[in-house]
């Protein structure tokens, strides 16, 4: 059964699946939400007999109705190949008394590799579906790990070129270094002088500026975005959270029906998003547990209903989750507000003014399956080292945040349901950060010496992500300040 797509700010704005892919944005920056959650259809027990790519097709089909069975297989078969080092794709494994849902093995050696690497065939699939005659320009923003992933999933994809735009001060040196290499002939990154936010409010305004999208048109292009905006990014996420669930089945540590807790590091909220999302299809789901950094705006929001962006940034080990604006919230926030764009676009615009709104005592009830929390920089590190002494497994600072959480709600609740920890990162991303969790005096070493020794304390082989940058040259140094975003892009596109 076909569904449309509708914009979180206005209920008269609506686009099929590959219409919402193709626009990323929706007009009065509103976000594009399915009209209804499609139940899954299929038993979890059947699923579970499944690979990755079987499953991702049940979940796929049921949610991007425009698109026919032979496109999907298509575009599920060219992103969940080789590229990724394992077949199994996202394996699942036990530390900690719970189940790591490791995230990190596609080319970039982050969760983003799940979605990004199957973007470029929905996008451009949904570019001839839609007889789109321009080229399409990804714009986007990156807390680190989106950049790179962008970057490798459309470098040289035909009819495309991407833009990246990343907090110079802000993300780790290997974050920085796999983005600066990139050798796609159409691609553009460039550093910003401000944080993250700064960025995606960049990127945003660039998407609803009707003058620019005109001179754009007529010029040959269009723009669209791979960040989590993007519901082409979203629902290739909703199929790990399925996946891993089934795993467990197969593995026979639990039955079909079987509550579990899933909890995901979040900073723009969208990976969180995506099991709600696979909640609302039919996973039976207890707790979703949101782990913020020092940067707590989320943990704010579910302890207080309020949600109030003016506050220091905070620059952590754990850059990625360096956020105060939550993009993806917002769906959320549509949802509980019963569907209601008027009411949440109200909220939008108050964030957008006053830097905060406050949501009502009936939609914070709304929230009741939702816990939040968060792992200072000291907690970060104590947890690294912990799980490392524990069986020398070697977490990254991101999933170390979310297993500090799970630690403190555990505590608070003795709630023993099996429980599911989104592992975003591979800790060779973040190598200094890691390696001196686990030892201090690892911090005199270069950067790539601790790679190697990273190497031979987890047993764990170096990525081919990180052997490709030891001696790749600079393509990208492009640096600029925050309200020149729009300018360099222009020059990128030579308008």
């Amino acid at each position: 059964m076909e569904f449309l797509y509708r914009s979180t700010r206005n209920a008269d704005e609506t686009a099929t699946a590959s219409e919402a892919i193709l626009k990323g944005l929706a007009e009065e920056g509103g976000l594009f939400v399915p009209d209804e959650i499609p139940a899954l259809g299929v038993p979890f027990d059947v699923l579970a007999t499944m690979d990755y790519k079987q499953v991702a097709f049940e979940v796929m089909s049921r949610m991007l109705t425009d698109f026919t069975e032979d496109e999907l297989h298509y575009c599920i078969d060219g992103a969940y190949d080789k590229k990724f080092d394992t077949d199994l794709i996202a394996p699942v494994k036990y530390h900690h008394g719970a189940y790591i849902l490791e995230l990190f093995h596609g080319k970039t050696i982050a969760f983003k590799d799940m979605a990004l690497s199957i973007l470029p065939y929905l996008m451009t699939t949904a570019a001839k579906k839609n007889g789109i005659d321009k080229e399409i320009v990804i714009l986007t923003a990156t807390s680190g790990d989106t950049g790179k992933a962008a970057l490798a999933g459309f470098a040289d994809v035909p009819g495309t070129r991407i833009a990246v735009f990343y907090p110079k001060s802000g993300v780790s040196p290997i974050q920085e270094k796999q983005m600066v290499t990139e050798k796609g002939k159409n691609t553009f990154v460039a550093g910003i002088k401000g944080n993250f936010d700064d960025a995606q409010t960049g990127v945003k305004k660039m998407f609803q500026d009707k003058a620019l999208a005109k001179e754009l048109a007529e010029k040959g292009f269009q723009f669209s975005s791979a960040n989590s905006i993007n519901i082409g990014r979203l629902v290739p996420q909703i199929v790990y959270y399925v996946y891993s669930y089934t795993r467990l089945i197969a593995a026979g540590t639990i039955k079909a029906g079987d509550e579990v807790n899933i909890v995901v590091p979040t900073g723009n909220f969208g990976n969180i998003l995506a099991a709600y999302y696979a909640s609302l299809m039919g996973l039976p789901v207890h707790k979703f547990i949101c782990a913020s950094n020092d940067n707590k705006v989320l943990y704010d929001f579910f302890t207080t209903g309020k949600y109030d962006k003016n506050r220091d940034f905070i620059l952590t080990t754990s850059p990625s989750m360096d956020i105060l604006i939550s993009s993806n919230l917002e769906r959320l926030i549509y949802r509980i507000a019963g569907n209601d764009a008027e009411k949440n676009s109200e909220l939008m615009k108050e964030l957008s003014e006053k830097g905060s709104y406050e949501i009502t005592d009936e939609m914070k009830h709304s929230l009741f399956k939702f816990y939040g929390n968060y792992a200072n920089v000291e907690e970060v590190a104590d947890t690294i080292r912990k799980v490392y002494d524990e069986d020398g497994y070697v977490i990254d600072t991101h999933t170390s945040v979310a297993v500090a959480v799970y630690d403190k709600y555990k505590e608070e609740t003795g709630d023993d349901t099996p429980t599911i920890i989104a592992s975003t990162a591979s800790p060779y991303k973040f190598t200094r950060s890691v390696m001196t969790a686990i030892d201090a005096e690892y911090d005199s070493m270069e950067d790539f010496e601790l790679v190697d020794k990273l190497e031979e304390l987890s047993a764990v082989k170096v990525p081919a992500a990180i052997e490709e940058i030891r001696t790749a040259e600079v393509v990208h140094n492009t640096v600029c300040e925050k309200d020149e975003m729009e300018k360099v892009v222009k020059d990128f596109l030579g308008i």
